[in-house]
């Protein structure tokens, strides 16, 4: 499936919610400004951070960005963009498109389409608020010329969807630096991984998708992982990646046109 004889697929992607998760979990949350610091955070000082180290090692990422965020922090999405980093969607608030109309999901799709274009290139890929499609999701993506979700859990390598030319570019839960770290309201019962275990969880998962030829797309998000240590942590962890030898890492754009090119 990999150009040049490849072995695996690496997407570094991240999530650039802002205060969008925590108003949607609860809006009262818009005036507790303790709880959206730690929000803020991500937009101020994490983004900045997370984009020295890409440009470091010279590789490019993809951001999914809610369009409420690209309103409310453009500076941060030129940034992003002036960096050649590819954006994707990721619904306009952080509402799950499965608590909403088909009307509203469209709105909201085609609402986050138009704004992230303002800032580059056709808009190409979506991942929903929580990975939590509806049933819409994938003819609405079709019907507005989308070209890869990244969503589903079901495979270690891109798959086409039935009867579609829609790319899937598969998740997991080991794979997403929230469901490791992300102690926050709402959930102040988890316990934070440290950066070891984390490291630990991501290499091992690693060397079992290249030894088997996959994808390996890992998802964060900056008010998360933008912590130093935890910079650090990742750091260290593109090294590794690219210490293995044919691996291609690139944007998911990028991925989902090798594997349609091979699957159609």
């Amino acid at each position: 499936m990999w150009p040049d004889k490849l072995q695996c697929a690496v997407c570094f992607t991240f999530d650039f919610d802002a205060e969008t998760p925590w108003i949607e979990d609860n809006p009262d949350n818009i005036n507790r400004p303790g709880v959206l610091s730690m929000a803020r955070y991500g937009s101020q000082i994490a983004i900045p951070l997370i984009l020295d180290l890409l440009e470091r090692h010279k590789i490019k990422s993809t951001f999914f960005i809610p369009g409420k965020v690209a309103e409310d922090y453009p500076h941060a999405i030129e940034a992003i963009s002036a960096a050649g980093h590819e954006l994707a969607a990721h619904g306009y608030t952080h509402t799950p498109p499965r608590e909403l109309s088909e009307d509203q999901e469209e709105d909201q799709l085609t609402r986050t389409k138009k704004i992230l274009e303002a800032f580059g290139p056709k808009i190409e890929g979506y991942r929903a608020p929580l990975w939590d499609i509806s049933k819409n999701t994938l003819p609405l993506l079709q019907k507005h010329d989308f070209r890869y979700s990244s969503n589903l859990m079901d495979d270690i390598r891109p798959y086409l969807h039935h009867r579609t030319e829609m790319i899937e570019l598969p998740v997991q839960f080991l794979l997403d630096d929230w469901s490791l770290y992300g102690l926050g309201p709402g959930n102040m019962e988890q316990k934070i991984s440290t950066n070891s275990n984390v490291r630990e969880i991501w290499e091992a998962e690693f060397r079992g998708i290249h030894e088997l030829g996959g994808s390996f797309v890992l998802g964060m998000h900056p008010q998360v992982i933008g912590r130093p240590s935890r910079l650090k942590m990742l750091d260290e962890f593109i090294s590794f990646v690219k210490s293995h030898e044919n691996t291609w890492i690139a944007t998911c754009s990028d991925v989902a046109k090798q594997a349609r090119d091979t699957l159609i």
